[in-house]
């Protein structure tokens, strides 16, 4: 059972039959470093499931790149905008290590509802479980200090400090390199 497989089973608890249908819709594909899975204004027209690697969301705001999110290994990625309103996409999403994924197309994404019969509540699981995530990322920039967003990152994903370009970290976790870089000292000291 592949990785993917695994997580959907775990996930939304299908059947074979529909794991084998829904499986058998993807393909495998490698992206190298530094290639784009996607970037801004083009169209996303696939939805992909990190098998290996990393990923980088991110826009520009006044000239600065701005990460919206690191995406591993075991999580999906996509331009949800792009791929479900046929709008350009609004992120550049780049392979930050070599990834290996398993990539379903637009058109075989839409044909999943056509095959699988209960798809339609296993879609609004997923999307659900996608607003969740974003929910609680939003609360943390709320209500939490610097130290505990770096905390609550660290936590949930350590090797993303040994991976990942420090810049990108503290984009993402709403906070300049020199504020990271104070807060790790403070760790480690």
């Amino acid at each position: 059972m592949t990785e993917l497989e695994q997580y959907i089973t775990s996930y939304f608890g299908v059947s074979q039959d529909d794991l084998s249908i829904i499986a058998s819709l993807f393909t495998e594909q490698e992206l190298k470093k530094g290639e784009y899975f996607t970037k801004i204004d083009d169209y996303c027209n696939k939805l992909s499931f990190i098998r290996t690697g990393y990923m980088r969301v991110y826009a520009y705001k006044e000239e600065k790149e701005v990460t919206q999110w690191i995406s591993s290994q075991g999580y999906f990625v996509t331009d949800l905008q792009s791929l479900v309103f046929d709008l350009p996409s609004r992120w550049n999403i780049e392979a930050l290590t070599d990834c290996e994924l398993y990539t379903i197309s637009k058109e075989n994404y839409r044909k999943i509802s056509q095959k699988v019969a209960k798809w339609e509540h296993l879609e609004k699981l997923f999307l659900a479980k996608c607003f969740l995530t974003l929910e609680d990322r939003v609360f943390s920039f709320l209500s939490m200090t610097a130290e505990e967003r770096y905390d609550h990152l660290y936590n949930q994903n350590k090797e993303l400090f040994n991976i990942i370009p420090l810049q990108n970290l503290a984009s993402m976790l709403g906070m300049t390199p020199e504020t990271l870089s104070r807060i790790r000292k403070k760790k480690v000291g």
